[in-house]
């Protein structure tokens, strides 16, 4: 049987990470054995993220008089999980919905992500979206391809000059 002060102790840890994280994706959990619930919390770890099992009246508790607490307010219905993210928002939601689709058992309910509500069908949409570093990647990419045109485009015109007089020089040969 947990303490009162226990029970403050969680409440104040599991507020920290709330209000710290980018991202927090809320899920169903019933159904799910404790070795799965360990191989979710590993793969949202590798991802720097944690999944938490939490009652729902100490999630309340928790945000109580923050923005966040009204915003998870709807999806707090029944056994939840919390999937808590501290870097990447895609990350975590990509890992979830994939578990999610693995082992059959559980629902995704939303969440809030960079402090906008978001409905279990825009987290599998985030879910979907390439990581952080592939979409910085692509941008610089972008970025990168107009000046490669253009140095391309300078060095085309010596080249092009080179083999003009090539082509006047073996025209004068053959005369």
């Amino acid at each position: 049987m947990t303490t009162r002060a226990q029970k403050e102790t969680s409440v104040a840890e599991l507020r920290d990470n709330l209000l710290r994280s980018k991202a927090t994706y809320v899920s169903d959990y019933r159904g799910l054995t404790v070795k799965e619930i360990t191989t979710l919390r590993r793969r949202l770890n590798k991802v720097d993220a944690d999944f938490t099992v939490a009652k729902n009246t100490l999630i309340k508790v928790a945000l109580k008089g923050e923005a966040l607490g009204e915003q998870l307010e709807t999806t707090l219905k029944g056994p939840t999980g919390l999937a808590i993210c501290y870097n990447d928002p895609a990350a975590p939601a990509k890992i979830l919905v994939d578990f999610i689709k693995e082992v059959k058992k559980t629902e995704l309910r939303g969440g809030v992500v960079e402090g906008k509500s978001v409905s279990a069908a825009q987290a599998r949409a985030i879910a979907e979206l390439p990581s952080r570093d592939v979409l910085i990647a692509k941008m610089l990419g972008s970025m990168n391809a107009p000046i490669t045109n253009f140095v391309g485009v300078l060095a085309a015109l010596p080249r092009s000059l080179v083999l003009a007089l090539e082509a006047i020089r073996k025209q004068k040969a053959g005369e």
